[in-house]
């Protein structure tokens, strides 16, 4: 199956994956190796060895189990972000996995299924390479109604330092908007786009995107209906 061309860059996209099952570390590993703009650095079958081999080969993403013997795939992932600027995946079976919200604490940008089809696994590595949020469709309306219900707090108008159009910014990135169609709405270039995330970001001590769109929830700038999904304007 063909994943399609991704960017050219001067150095691919390395990444490490981590899973105690053999046949889904190969197969994980087999596409992603495929591709010209990714590497396999290294492959791990526990938390604890992928802790050892992320210290090794300081790899751009990670992709981790969240269950897997020795160590698991949050604990794993908490000891590699307080040394690498690594970006990691988090692979669940389920969707409603009881876990997401400590990943998600963690620092982890996103989430995917383990039945993940190829070319969607490879638009995630290249999606969170980016510095974008990664969050499966199912995944994220649990996370967002959960979020709403448990963890709102009132928003404080600029109690966050952000500008308006920081605010707007921030609001669109919540409602899964990408760069493209944030400078479309707002009549902006792409690069502006980005300048104001990395300055909302400093502002708010946020790692990336997905903070950013947690952040949002948290503070009520965007609601879910019942449902848990997000109003499509």
């Amino acid at each position: 199956m063909t994943q399609g061309e991704g960017p050219v860059n001067a150095r691919p996209t390395s990444v490490l994956i981590a899973d105690d099952q053999p046949k889904v570390l190969r197969a994980f590993a087999a596409v992603l190796s495929a591709q010209p703009d990714l590497r396999v650095a290294a492959t791990a079958p526990d938390g604890a060895e992928a802790v050892r081999q992320a210290r090794l080969t300081h790899p751009d993403v990670a992709l981790l189990d969240i269950r897997m013997p020795e160590m698991n795939g949050i604990d794993a992932a908490r000891r590699i972000l307080r040394t690498e600027r690594t970006r990691i995946i988090m692979i669940t079976t389920f969707d409603l996995d009881d876990y997401v919200y400590d990943a998600l604490t963690a620092g982890v940008s996103g989430f995917l299924l383990k039945d993940v089809r190829a070319p969607d696994l490879v638009a995630a590595v290249r999606t969170v390479a980016r510095g974008d949020a990664l969050l499966a469709p199912a995944v994220t309306r649990r996370l967002i109604a959960e979020f709403a219900r448990q963890r709102r707090r009132p928003a404080v108008p600029g109690g966050h330092g952000l500008t308006p159009r920081e605010t707007e910014v921030l609001r669109l990135l919540a409602r899964g908007r990408s760069n493209a169609e944030i400078a479309a709405e707002l009549v902006v270039s792409e690069h502006t786009v980005k300048t104001h995330v990395a300055r909302l970001l400093a502002k708010l001590g946020l790692r990336d995107r997905t903070q950013a769109v947690i952040h949002a929830y948290e503070i009520g700038l965007v609601v879910p209906d019942s449902r848990g999904e997000l109003p499509s304007a």
